[in-house]
């Protein structure tokens, strides 16, 4: 894969400096249905972006498609700055490997500007699941393989791809169960219908307070202080197994560098907000990063490789 970081680099010097920017109303697409934490966040910063601004700000949602729908119409929108897209790791770190065709160039039609927010998933269990540990569920798994099932929410999606690197990693057989929805999984689980699946914080936090499933394992390089008793993958000692999601914001390649330093920066300032950043994010068991453009620009190099060995493993494809 080309260095996207050089990639952005480059378009961001190029970009002809705007004079004023905003000069008309501007939009933050979001490939995802209404009611969403991305769809929330969204909404938070369109208000923000709107006060600082002078203009007006609003949200669209373009869900389908995997996300395609909504970024494909932000890769052909006039690159004035005035079109923002704000969306998830499967749009560009995912889709690229997963589909043979994309109707856009990942690498080539956008700008990084700044990557909000990490979300890790937990691994969670029915509680009927003879296991407490990711040391007990190897052990149950490798005694008897192929008797437990992990549910995710599509081939290709974050809890498919996990699920896949943790059988790869650890050597053991888990049987795929795909949903047709993110809110299935955990319901799924609650019910006795399948035994595993990965699932935000957010999400997770209710029923495993109120004992309707237990967390096994959860992603990233450090525990989650809204679960500080549970133990990451990479304190287990399996660092590749990765459950993260982020929430990023980018502009079509050529747009202005006022817009995307502007867009960035006031961004920011609503991620370190204190009141903010301690009710609207952590407390959603969010990881604020806020990045620059070409700290993002890395970031998604790495994740891009990341997830690609990810599909390999798991033989997932889209068409």
């Amino acid at each position: 894969m080309r260095a996207i970081a050089a990639l952005a680099l480059a378009c961001f010097a190029a970009a002809a400096p705007a004079q004023g920017w905003p000069t008309k109303p501007a939009r933050i697409v979001v490939p995802y249905p209404p009611g969403g934490g991305i769809d929330i966040l969204a909404r938070q910063l369109a208000d923000h972006f709107q006060s600082r601004w002078g203009q007006p700000v609003v949200v669209e949602n373009k869900p389908g498609g995997s996300t395609i729908i909504g970024v494909d119409n932000v890769a052909k929108a006039s690159a004035d700055g005035h079109s923002i897209l704000m969306t998830t790791d499967a749009s560009f770190s995912i889709n690229p490997h997963l589909f043979r065709k994309l109707p856009y160039d990942a690498r080539n039609d956008f700008i990084p500007v700044t990557n909000l927010i990490l979300l890790q998933q937990l691994l969670v269990a029915h509680p009927s699941l003879p296991a407490s540990s990711l040391a007990d569920l190897i052990s149950l798994a490798k005694r008897k393989p192929g008797t437990i099932n992990y549910a995710s929410y599509g081939s290709g999606s974050q809890p498919h791809l996990a699920g896949e690197m943790l059988k790869n990693k650890a050597g053991i057989d888990l049987v795929h169960i795909p949903y047709k929805g993110i809110s299935l999984a955990v319901p799924a689980v609650m019910a006795g219908e399948v035994q595993l699946t990965f699932s935000g914080i957010a999400s997770s936090i209710g029923p495993i307070k109120g004992g309707r499933i237990k967390p096994i394992a959860i992603g990233g390089g450090k525990r989650s202080p809204l679960l500080p008793e549970v133990p990451t993958f990479a304190e287990l000692g399996y660092p590749e197994v990765e459950t993260h999601a982020w929430f990023g914001l980018f502009v079509p390649a050529g747009s202005p560098r006022e817009a995307v330093t502007r867009i960035y920066r006031d961004a920011k300032a609503l991620l370190d907000d204190p009141a903010f950043r301690a009710k609207q994010l952590i407390a959603k068991g969010y990881e604020v990063v806020g990045s620059s453009p070409q700290e993002f620009a890395e970031f998604l190099k790495a994740d891009s490789a990341s997830r690609a060995r990810a599909v390999q493993i798991s033989g997932a494809r889209a068409e």
